[in-house]
């Protein structure tokens, strides 16, 4: 299957909507080619695209007043990635998306959904529903920060991300659990240590 295909077939299914009609809408989205550690949004500069992953993957994260990364997401093949805030509400984003491997992204412009709407208006509610989703997991992403411990914040990630383990280097995945890289590796010795164990 070809990018373009790919990105169509999965826009149809998410927005419900004809085949036929995301390739109608193609000129809202072009293929862009992002080297590893180039950035496809800055902290200050206000979110005007989604990004759809073809191949490759990005992460999103912000600076605290330390210089310290949090990350917030990673996108892999076939995942969307925005600054939602940014980009409804026209503010200034407080994140950096960034490719941490060399990528294929569909950048997709706001247009294009507000073109979707206007010829398919059922996509509005689909569209909601996925900002609904995104909220929720947000809000799933806190709640397991503040009460989970570190060994399910890592099952979960592991859940979330089942293809990313070995594409990216400790410090990221403790970055997103929000522990050191020291207790990540502890984490994982313990876990290995209790699956040795009922083996």
């Amino acid at each position: 299957m070809d990018a373009i295909q790919n990105i169509n077939n999965y826009l149809s299914e998410i927005l419900e909507v004809p085949v036929e009609a995301i390739s109608g809408c193609s000129s809202f989205y072009t293929l862009k080619k992002v080297a590893k550690n180039e950035f496809l949004l800055h902290e200050g500069e206000v979110c005007s695209d989604t990004f759809f992953v073809e191949k490759g993957l990005l992460r999103m994260y912000s600076l605290d007043r330390n210089g310290k990364e949090h990350i917030i997401q990673f996108a892999p093949e076939n995942w969307l990635i925005s600054d939602r805030s940014s980009l409804n509400f026209n503010e200034k984003s407080k994140y950096y998306i960034e490719a941490v491997e060399d990528s294929e992204v569909f950048v997709l412009t706001n247009d294009f959904f507000t073109n979707m709407i206007e010829k398919y208006p059922q996509t509005a509610e689909n569209n909601d529903m996925l900002l609904q989703k995104h909220i929720r997991n947000l809000q799933n992403r806190v709640n397991s920060l503040l009460a989970d411990t570190a060994e399910e914040r890592y099952m979960s990630f592991i859940k979330m991300y089942p293809n990313i383990l070995l594409r990216v280097p400790q410090w990221m995945v403790a970055s997103y659990l929000g522990i050191t890289p020291e207790s990540l590796s502890r984490v994982r010795k313990e876990l290995a240590r209790k699956n040795f164990k009922t083996s």
